[in-house]
């Protein structure tokens, strides 16, 4: 070959390797914005979680976030950190007490509406590290999670009113800060949320709030759902990474929604198995979600276990929020009462762990559970002698009182009977076992006529 020409063919093949090398090259799959459903399923399995906001604004007993320029002058709120010392925080007590209530799963406040971090975030220094107390808070109490096999879970506030990129502050968003640059705070909170997932993950869930301000659009929600898709791929998120929430209902309505499950608040979910959901409810008599001070209180344990029941009749599960003291301990009357639905639970748990909604849809007096081919009728209230309920497609072929006694089922074409003495049946929720010829899960929800008091 002439030696002119070797380089001029040389050249010809770099030129086409670099024109087909794309073209060779495995083209990776676009990020999905559905969620893992193994993942999503174990979740679910789980039912119960608890929610825990907690800051340096337990000090004052007023609301997290919210009484910053409220109730509480702006610049002593945020001044509040540097006496934030709760050297009695303890996370192996912490997990403890979860476990003792039957508590799957933990979600905790990272950063609040307030922008406070509970983490040793390299970001800012208005975190945990530069208080008094300059303990990892995140660090201990996912790792106390680990120990004890219960999931750990990220709560993070995409508004933050202190940082001065974001467009809005306090008092409640409600004044502009002359500054702001939205395109910087998102670069600031995924730098935060990336520290959180591969410092301190893997997370169970990563609960969203503070989306509803117009600062946060759809596009940037997409673009952070395939962001952390990409840090952990089975990650479950809720619906408020979105902009299809409607109230604090929860439920997500629109064209393209967003998360993987709803997030309705301080209320039970609608029955619902085509898509997941969470209830967050406050332990507080007060609804508080922060500690509200020793005079606060709690709810009766009838409140707290009908909510929990009624959420899995739903086909939901249901986050008990608590607020911790300053000092870093949980108040005892929320640990006794978290006690008592664990003993509850461990009577009875098999009605709740593990099941889906259903058969029959949630009624005044009575919800439904199911696994295998079992159906857990958790009867809330005796209008009648006779619980009377609606045609099953499939035969009893057993039955039993899970809460013990006895129980006298008969099932007809027009319906099934319930019958239990006023001698077994239990305050809060008696509880009786169908064993059907076929999965109980195969039976199409079943709605029940709303009962006419005469």
């Amino acid at each position: 070959m002439n030696a002119r020409i070797v380089p001029f063919v040389a050249a010809v093949w770099i030129l086409l390797l670099f024109a087909v090398a794309p073209l060779c090259a495995e083209e990776k799959p676009p990020l999905s914005l559905k969620p893992d459903q193994a993942a999503i399923r174990r979740w679910q399995d789980m039912r119960f979680g608890m929610f825990i906001h907690w800051g340096p604004d337990s000090l004052t007993g007023r609301e997290i976030g919210w009484s910053r320029g409220q109730e509480t002058p702006i610049e002593e709120y945020d001044s509040l950190y540097k006496k934030f010392n709760p050297t009695n925080f303890d996370a192996d007590r912490w997990v403890a007490i979860a476990k003792a209530a039957g508590v799957k799963y933990i979600l905790l406040t990272t950063k609040h509406h307030d922008g406070f971090c509970l983490w040793d975030t390299k970001l800012t220094d208005y975190n945990v590290m530069h208080t008094p107390f300059k303990r990892d808070v995140v660090r201990e109490l996912s790792a106390a999670c680990k120990r004890a096999g219960i999931a750990f879970c990220f709560y993070y506030s995409i508004l933050d009113w202190r940082h001065p990129d974001y467009p809005y502050g306090s008092p409640g968003g409600k004044t502009a800060k002359p500054k702001a640059n939205m395109d910087r705070y998102v670069d600031y909170l995924k730098g935060q949320l990336k520290e959180l997932l591969v410092s301190y993950g893997p997370s169970l869930t990563l609960w969203f709030d503070g989306e509803w301000e117009d600062a946060w659009t759809h596009e940037r929600g997409k673009d952070l759902y395939a962001y952390l898709r990409g840090l952990q791929p089975d990650l479950i998120i809720n619906n408020r990474i979105g902009k299809d929430r409607q109230g604090m209902s929860g439920v997500s309505k629109g064209p393209e929604i967003l998360g993987d499950y709803d997030t309705p608040e301080q209320e039970i979910g609608a029955f619902r198995m085509d898509r997941p959901w969470e209830s967050s409810m406050t332990i507080s008599a007060h609804d508080q979600w922060a500690w509200g001070g020793p005079k606060d209180g709690v709810k009766p344990l009838a409140t707290c276990l009908t909510m929990l029941i009624r959420s899995a009749g739903g086909d939901g599960n249901m986050t008990m929020n608590i607020g911790p003291e300053p000092s870093g301990i949980i108040e005892k009357a929320q640990a006794e009462l978290l006690g008592e639905m664990g003993t509850w639970l461990a009577q009875y748990g098999q009605s709740i762990y593990a099941t889906r909604g259903g058969p029959f849809k949630p009624a005044k007096q009575v919800v439904s559970t199911r696994h295998g081919h079992t159906i857990y009728l958790h009867i809330l209230t005796w209008p009648e002698e006779v619980l009377k309920l609606p045609a099953l497609p499939a035969k009893i072929v057993g039955s039993r009182l899970l809460t013990g006694g006895q129980v006298r089922v008969s099932q007809t074409d027009a319906g099934v009977e319930i019958a239990v003495p006023k001698s077994d049946r239990q305050k809060i929720d008696t509880i009786v076992m169908l064993e059907l010829d076929k999965p109980a899960l195969d039976i199409m929800p079943i709605a029940i006529a709303p009962r006419r008091d005469r």
